[in-house]
């Protein structure tokens, strides 16, 4: 019963977010301006969303090493997968899903499932981080004509990127915490288990475990590394969506991108399945606010730097999961079994 209500309302904000999205939208306006969108523009945003893929596979597979060594090809694989289910399912089950698969296709070390997990939020920690640089160097520096333009736009985005600051911080605090101890975790979770031993014991070698896979938060050369390979990943995404853009004529410097991607992290961080509605929502909003950029145009461009972000990886996870013998079905069962 809850799994169906949770069904029913992420449904209904995913039409909310469309509607919301389409409103005020000639659709056939819209249709003539991607079938006139520039096929070279289009072309390089799509090579870049494959680069971006493959950049965030190289980085996991770093962030794993000190839990063991896997290939580039397992962690390629698994991303895909993970991103794959993501689109088709609800509330970012992909990542979940996307430790687990490795940890079934891990050929070289026995990978845990929640160690690998841990390594995810470690990810994401670095993945708003260099977000949040992007927009501040956007802010700044490359921004001021926008700023002098729209100030109240700019002042809204001056104050996201403060308060997600905040909050990184904040959880940098608490991974550096954990990381440093995952025996006393550990044990102390043992400790619980006299009085609960069906339930502690189980939860006590998952707190450890995820602990473990804190280990890169514990070398911080290595986490700087890590950081510096969040750069081109993001700057590949932030490519796409101005070639995107370039490709529907609007006119946006390369470093008005940084703008779109850090709205366009506000709208996938919305549990629509595949970041429905959240994503061409914030991308509309930037494209627009910011840019001046035609209703049409913004529209046409949300929808294809949508399909860039959702096509490739799921035509590659779905292969992927065959591959290791489980379909979307199954994947979607072990989400909400985990």
């Amino acid at each position: 019963m809850r799994s169906h209500l949770r069904a029913a309302v992420v449904l209904l904000l995913a039409v909310g977010l469309v509607a919301l999205f389409l409103r005020h939208v000639d659709l056939r306006g819209v249709g003539r301006d991607i079938v006139r969108a520039h096929p070279m523009w289009l072309a390089m945003g799509l090579g870049a969303t494959l680069a971006n893929l493959a950049i965030r596979s190289y980085r996991w597979r770093y962030l794993l090493e000190p839990l063991g060594q896997t290939t580039f090809g397992e962690s390629f694989r698994a991303t895909a997968v993970g991103f794959a289910a993501s689109t088709v399912l609800p509330a970012r089950a992909g990542e979940v899903i996307r430790p687990y698969f490795l940890s079934r296709v891990a050929s070289r070390a026995r990978m845990t499932a929640t160690g690998a997990f841990a390594t995810i939020i470690v990810e994401r920690v670095l993945d708003v981080i260099t977000v949040l640089l992007l927009v501040a160097s956007y802010v700044l520096v490359f921004g001021r004509d926008v700023a002098a333009a729209r100030p109240v736009a700019f002042a809204w985005l001056t104050w996201i990127s403060l308060t997600a600051g905040a909050a990184v911080l904040a959880a940098v605090i608490v991974l550096v915490w954990l990381a440093g101890r995952p025996d006393r975790l550990g044990s102390t979770m043992r400790q619980v288990a006299r009085f609960a031993p069906a339930f502690a014991a189980l939860l006590a070698r998952l707190v450890e475990n995820f602990a473990h896979g804190l280990a890169i938060v514990r070398r911080p050369s290595r986490l700087l590394v890590a950081l510096a390979w969040s750069f081109p990943l993001w700057l590949s995404i932030a490519f796409t969506a101005w070639s995107v853009m370039k490709a529907f004529g609007i006119a946006i410097p390369f470093t008005g991108s940084f703008a779109i991607v850090a709205l366009l992290a506000l709208g996938v961080a919305v549990p629509t399945p595949g970041s429905v509605g959240g994503f061409h929502t914030a991308f509309r909003y930037g494209a627009t606010t910011f840019f001046g950029a035609p209703e049409d145009a913004a529209v046409g461009a949300a929808i294809v730097a949508h399909l860039y972000s959702v096509v490739p990886t799921l035509v590659l996870g779905t292969f992927f999961a065959a591959q290791a013998g489980l379909s979307m079905s199954q994947l979607s069962t072990l989400s909400a079994q985990r």
